[in-house]
């Protein structure tokens, strides 16, 4: 079985003595969990009902390295329900049921819960899931669940409904601080027996760099401290340059499967709508640095040209459109260029919605069955009998006429979809439909 003991794996892990600067630092108490106020602040939910020992099931969500899993052990350790825990990436439904049936016999011989904490359980499938419910429901085990992606498009519903779901945030600069400073001095379990030098500076460069995750700030440290040899008084100094090394470069948090894709594209679009082509230019970036299609990108580039930037600057599609085809035609990293240069027309174009708004009024009259006939003149004519039916007899060609234009019915009921704005060349458009209004008006006359 994958599914361990957790003090039983703590101990094993002690007498190794290679166990990681991240694990040995991690928190035994909530009093020694840094960061999440929201979470385990005095007083908040969570924290209550630990030390009430009323505990439900629980998905803690969240990036790596902002303390999911620390929270889940100390859980364990304060509580008085056996801990088990597995990784829904090694586990199975078979392992699952086995911990499921042992859960329920235990608690049956002397009332005691099982916490069952799943890492990553967002690997597992629906079925794998639902195999969960019946404990759950009937509070023969506890679920903690750990997932980094947003529980409510990767967690069934009905597990959901019956588990408390907690939002993890990146962890704050002057947390990992905190956090990189203990570890420096703590004679136990950190760092605090050896003869180390290490500036403030260096400190904060990793808590900047490290986005959050406590994880990988300690393991840069840990790195530099293991890999620098001391100087002639004994003393490990860690210089710019080897910070720097130790923690490469920066880690871009993106993951085409996850929320944060869908975050991301939906930043990069609203920057482009509120004409900010800076920070549509750095939601660009992040995109394509991280591996992003580029075709998947051109192709919100386009749909915002048409929808957001519409007839108040036609020419804005037309250079979409032309992003598009390029870089497909070039590829990376070249295609990143001519994407660049459409999404700052864009984003320094006029806006104008109206024609999308058009459509969306067309598209519910339609849909909620308004449902309006041909009118007979508007009819095809080009087939033998038409002339019979009645069908295009009365069609005025509008080109026969003065300007272009004849009053004539194009539906059969008056509707109004397109409303232009004053906003770029869709004024003049604005002031040519209300030009032939006044024309309209006066033919009726």
């Amino acid at each position: 079985m994958a599914s361990t003991d957790l003090f039983e794996t703590s101990e094993r892990k002690k007498r190794s003595g290679a166990e990681p600067l991240a694990f040995r630092m991690r928190p035994r108490t909530l009093d020694e969990i840094v960061g999440q106020e929201p979470i385990l602040g005095e007083g908040k939910l969570l924290r209550r009902a630990i030390a009430a020992g009323r505990l439900s099931s629980v998905i803690l969500y969240g990036p790596p390295g902002t303390g999911k899993t620390t929270l889940a052990e100390v859980i364990g350790r304060v509580t008085q329900a056996r801990f088990q825990q597995i990784n829904a990436v090694s586990s199975n439904v078979a392992e699952l049921r086995k911990l499921l049936d042992a859960a329920k016999k235990q608690k049956q011989l002397d009332g005691k819960q099982t916490i069952i904490f799943i890492d990553e359980i967002h690997r597992f499938n629906r079925a794998q899931q639902d195999v969960l419910m019946p404990e759950v429901e009937s509070g023969d085990v506890i679920l903690i669940g750990a997932t980094t992606l947003n529980p409510f498009f990767s967690i069934v519903s009905p597990l959901l409904s019956r588990s408390l779901v907690l939002e993890f945030r990146p962890l704050a600069e002057k947390d990992i601080v905190f956090i990189l400073k203990t570890a420096v001095k703590d004679s136990e379990r950190g760092l605090g027996r050896m003869k180390l030098k290490i500036g403030d500076d260096l400190l904060e460069h990793w808590a900047k760099v490290s986005d959050g995750d406590a994880r990988r700030a300690l393991n840069a440290l840990e790195i530099a401290v293991l890999t620098t040899a001391p100087n002639k008084e004994g003393i490990i100094e860690i210089t710019t340059a080897v910070a720097e090394e130790s923690i490469q470069k920066k880690q871009v948090v993106y993951d085409r499967e996850d929320d944060s894709h869908y975050d991301t594209i939906s930043a990069f679009i609203k920057s482009m709508r509120g004409s900010d082509p800076d920070a549509a230019l750095y939601w660009l970036a992040k995109m394509l640095y991280a591996g992003e299609d580029p075709r998947f990108i051109a192709r919100r580039i386009v749909i915002c040209a048409a929808e957001d930037v519409g007839n108040a600057d036609p020419q804005a599609l037309v250079v979409a459109n032309a992003a598009l085809q390029v870089s497909e035609f070039v590829g990376m990293p070249e295609a990143r260029i001519p994407l660049a240069q459409a999404v700052v027309y864009i984003a320094c174009a006029p806006k104008s919605n109206a024609s999308y708004l058009g459509i969306e009024r067309a598209w519910k009259d339609v849909e909620e069955g308004r449902l309006l006939e041909v009118p007979e003149h508007l009819r095809d004519a080009s087939y033998h009998g038409a002339k019979k039916l009645g069908d295009g007899q009365g069609y005025k060609y509008a080109h026969d006429y003065e300007g272009h234009y004849v009053d004539q019915e194009y539906l059969k009921q008056k509707r109004k979809y397109y409303e232009p704005t004053e906003n770029g060349q869709e004024s003049a458009v604005k002031s040519r439909l209300k030009g032939l209004e006044g024309k309209k008006e006066e033919t009726q006359k």
